[in-house]
């Protein structure tokens, strides 16, 4: 008989949001309930509305990259909670710089720029609580992108890096698909294929499913090239 496993450390729950369907996650210590917004492209009153309805007290808010739909939301946020927002790598500031321009070109005029109280690198750690995040720096999308990676947990939060069945566009300014490939394969993967991730738009997957199905980044496909 196998013994129980202990309960996992945190919780989430993903809540997509602006009309790009952006996974904003809300994560959170199962111990204390403090909670971090990761990604808070836009519609703050639903999302405080969803630490209510949880019982939970936002401690963080997190970006992933500067991209509009990632992060529109979060001078409101921070407005109305003054947390301490962390995230991205501070190469990602001209993307941050034109969040209000990007905004009203496409329809969120609600939308406006910030400025990180934390910029973060690979190799940082984010607290949460009485939990820890690790913080790995993936360009590629966007060259100020990082990654929330909870080891115990098994737990990604890997934005528009990796997608179920997909990789992140690098068309951008700044993008580099080169970049994006080897944060993927040599970043990633050697986390483990039993890692769940919430990407940045669509269903949870985990980084085994990816290496086996992926048609832009599985191991069959990369083993051609």
């Amino acid at each position: 008989m196998n013994a129980p496993q202990p309960p996992l450390p945190i919780r989430a729950l993903v809540a997509p949001v602006t009309p790009l369907q952006q996974n904003c996650t809300i994560v959170w210590c199962a111990k204390t309930k403090k909670a971090a917004v990761i990604d808070p492209g836009g519609e703050v009153p639903r999302l405080l509305q969803a630490l209510k309805d949880q019982d939970l007290t936002l401690e963080k808010i997190w970006i992933t990259h500067g991209h509009l739909d990632h992060a529109g939301g979060t001078a409101a946020l921070k407005e109305a909670t003054g947390v301490p927002i962390e995230g991205p790598h501070p190469d990602d500031q001209f993307w941050i710089d034109d969040i209000g321009a990007s905004g009203a070109k496409w329809g969120m005029p609600d939308a406006r720029t910030f400025t990180p109280d934390r910029w973060l690198g690979d190799g940082d750690t984010v607290t949460l609580g009485e939990t820890e995040f690790e913080v790995i720096h993936c360009p590629g999308h966007t060259p100020g992108h990082v990654v929330f990676f909870h080891r115990q947990a098994r737990f990604a939060q890997v934005g528009d890096v990796l997608f179920q069945g997909s990789i992140g566009r690098t068309d951008f300014p700044r993008g580099n698909h080169a970049d994006l490939i080897h944060s993927i394969t040599k970043k990633l993967w050697p986390l483990g294929d039993d890692v769940r991730f919430v990407p940045g738009h669509g269903p949870m997957s985990t980084f085994g499913q990816e290496r086996r199905s992926n048609p832009f980044v599985a191991d069959a496909v990369l083993a051609d090239d």
